[in-house]
C-alpha cells in the first residue's frame, strides 16, 4: 500500500480509503465488520462513514470493527460528518457518533455535502461551522474538513475562507477538469485531499470501450486504469472506494498496488483524452451557466449522462443527491437556447432535457 502525508497533519493515510456506504450484508454486523479488519490487515487505514450510511447501519458496523482495530499496532483513521447546517444538530450527530462507534475523537470530520455556496453560508450561519471550530478545540475532533460536489473555482472560495485543513470531493477520469480548480486551491493551501467517485459511480469500469484510453500499459484493467489516473496525482491523498464484500476490498487493493509511474508519453496520451474525447457526453465544464431563468443546465445535461453510460442508476436520485435539484426546474426553460449555443461541446441540451425528463417517469 502507498501513504502520503494528509496536509499538515502529521498523518500518513492510505492512498485507498474505506467507504462505508455498500456493505452487502449490512445487518450483519460482525460479517460487516470483518470486511474493515481485512481491509486494515492488506494496508488500507482511512475509513469512512456517516450516520446514514446503509441503513444507520454503518457506523454500527465501524464500532465493531474499531474495537478490534485498537488492539493492532498500527495507525487508523476515521472520518464520519454531518449535514446539519444548524450547530446544535451537527453536535446532536457528532456526540452519536463518538458513543456509537466508542471513540473519544474523530479524526476527521465533514462539513459534508456542501452543494451550493447558498448552502455554505446557511452552515455558516446556522452555527454548523462553529461548532465544528468548537468540537476541535475540545478535542472531539481532530482535523476539521468538508466534503463537496461544488465546481473547482467555488470549493476554491470555500477552502480560502480558512475553515478546514482537508476537502472531499467528487472526482475522476469523467470530470477532473470541472474540479481541477479545487484540487489546487487545496495544495496551495496545504490542505489534505480525499477524492470520492474515482470510478464515476461505476461508469468507468462499466463503460470499458468509452474509457478504454485509461488502459495505457500492457495488461491493465479498466479499473486499474482509472484508479492509476488517480495515482498520477500525488496531490490527492486518499481515492475513496465503497466497498460490498471483501473481493471487493482485495481487488481495488490488487490495482492500487499495481501502480508503476507513467512516462510523460503516457501522462499526455490520457490527459489529451479526458479534455476533449468526451464529446458526446457532459464533462460539467459549465460554459452552459447562461440561463436566463437561472436552470443549473449543466447538472441536468450531466445527468443525462447516464442514458448513455450507467442506465441502471437512478438518475432522479442522482439530482437529488448529488445535485441537490429536481426535474420541475425544467419547466422553467424557454427554450432559448442560449445554452446550447455557449456548450463548448455543442451538445443538443434541450433535447438531453426531453430525453431525461421521459426516462425519470419510468423510474419507480
Amino acid at each position: 500500500m502507498f501513504y502520503s502525508r494528509y496536509g499538515d497533519t502529521g498523518m500518513d493515510v492510505s492512498a485507498l480509503g474505506f467507504g462505508g456506504m455498500r456493505f452487502e450484508k449490512e445487518n450483519d454486523i460482525d460479517l460487516s465488520a470483518e470486511m474493515l479488519l481485512h481491509a486494515y490487515r492488506r494496508g488500507i487505514n482511512y475509513f469512512d462513514t456517516a450516520p446514514s450510511y446503509c441503513s444507520s447501519k454503518s457506523e454500527v458496523i465501524f464500532g465493531a470493527a474499531i474495537r478490534e482495530m485498537k488492539k493492532g499496532d498500527r495507525p487508523f483513521y476515521i472520518s464520519t460528518k454531518s449535514n446539519k447546517p444548524k450547530g446544535s444538530d451537527l453536535r446532536r450527530d457528532l456526540e452519536n457518533s463518538l458513543k456509537i462507534m466508542g471513540l473519544e475523537s474523530i479524526d476527521f470530520y465533514h462539513c459534508w455535502y456542501v452543494l451550493t455556496l447558498e448552502d455554505w453560508d446557511g452552515r455558516k450561519k446556522g452555527g454548523a461551522v462553529a461548532e465544528i471550530l468548537k468540537a476541535q478545540e475540545e478535542g472531539l475532533i481532530k482535523v476539521p474538513v468538508f466534503s463537496t460536489h461544488l465546481p473547482g473555482n467555488e470549493i476554491r472560495t470555500v477552502i480560502e475562507e480558512g475553515y478546514f485543513r482537508g476537502v472531499t470531493l467528487g472526482y475522476s477520469a469523467i470530470n477532473s477538469p470541472y474540479r481541477e480548480d479545487g484540487i489546487k486551491a487545496a495544495a496551495e493551501n496545504n490542505m489534505g485531499v480525499v477524492v470520492m467517485n474515482p470510478l464515476g459511480g461505476g461508469t468507468i469500469v462499466e463503460n470499458e470501450e468509452t474509457f478504454g484510453f485509461l488502459k495505457v500499459k500492457s495488461g491493465q484493467s479498466i479499473l486499474e486504469g482509472a484508479l492509476h489516473f488517480l495515482m498520477l496525482d500525488n496531490r490527492i491523498n486518499v481515492r475513496l472506494v465503497g466497498f460490498r464484500n471483501k473481493n471487493d476490498i482485495d481487488t481495488a487493493v490488487d490495482a492500487i498496488e499495481s501502480f508503476q509511474p507513467y512516462t510523460e508519453e503516457e501522462v499526455a496520451l490520457i490527459s489529451s483524452h479526458v479534455e476533449s474525447d468526451f464529446n458526446s457526453l457532459c464533462t460539467t465544464c459549465m460554459y452552459c451557466n447562461v440561463c436566463p431563468v437561472d436552470i443549473p443546465v449543466w447538472k441536468f445535461v450531466e445527468t443525462a449522462n447516464g442514458l448513455y453510460l450507467n442506465p441502471t442508476e437512478k438518475l432522479g436520485d442522482r439530482l437529488k443527491w448529488h445535485w441537490g435539484t429536481h426535474i420541475d426546474v425544467l419547466d422553467r426553460c424557454t427554450e432559448c437556447r442560449m445554452c446550447e449555443d455557449a456548450c463548448t461541446q455543442h451538445l443538443p441540451i434541450l433535447q438531453r432535457f426531453e430525453e431525461l425528463k421521459e426516462h425519470l417517469k419510468t423510474e419507480v
